[in-house]
């Protein structure tokens, strides 16, 4: 089942909704937040959720903004076609040298795309510091499978958390096979468990 989202370009105009919707966003931050990236990050964050359903528009048939802390996603929503989507939000800001984040586990991801009708999504928010005002420079708004492999990694916790390598580059394959990506997925993996496995065997006992 292939989203009309993102296999048009709805979710390009989504993208600029968006960053223009936050770029109006004036006084959501104090003194005392704007030198807090994670403060920021979370202001961006819920300022978003609040008003998904407005800035998809029709897109959005049901929207849903009530998660327990550590679910996938940040907001969730299903289109008309029948596709849940669960979004899961992340900022970047642009003059931090080196950003790492987490997107989701292997394991969990891989349970989720059991269904074709399940879509994993990446917000990703761009922004810098300007006075006391956060100005968006780019927004993303892309399933999982359109990021290219090169510039994601696998981090040892649990069965393996997939990772942005850096959030400075990042690639993005427009309307890719998301058979092809976990395949890819499973070939990183593949390379990453024997590593750690030879990781435990040199641990001092």
């Amino acid at each position: 089942m292939r989203s009309e989202i993102f296999y048009t370009d709805r979710y390009l105009e989504i993208q600029e909704t968006i960053k223009q919707f936050l770029n109006q966003q004036k006084d959501f931050l104090s003194p005392r937040t704007i030198g807090s990236t994670r403060a920021v990050g979370d202001a961006i964050q819920e300022i978003v959720s609040e008003s998904f359903q407005k800035l998809l528009g029709d897109a959005c048939a049901d929207c849903s903004t009530e998660f327990a802390r550590r679910a996938m996603a940040d907001v969730a929503f299903s289109d008309r076609a029948g596709i849940y989507y669960v979004v899961d939000v992340k900022t970047h800001r642009t003059e931090t040298k080196f950003n790492m984040p987490n997107l989701t586990s292997v394991e969990r991801l891989a349970r989720f795309y059991e269904s074709d009708s399940n879509c994993f999504v990446i917000l990703f928010v761009s922004y810098a510091i300007k006075g006391k005002r956060a100005l968006i420079s780019g927004v993303r708004f892309v399933p999982i499978e359109f990021l290219g492999w090169d510039c994601l990694t696998i981090g040892a916790l649990g069965w393996g958390q997939i990772q942005i390598a850096n959030s400075n580059r990042i690639t993005l394959k427009p309307q890719y096979s998301r058979k092809l990506w976990m395949l890819e997925m499973c070939d990183a993996l593949l390379e990453f468990y024997p590593k750690e496995i030879a990781k435990i065997g040199v641990r001092p006992k």
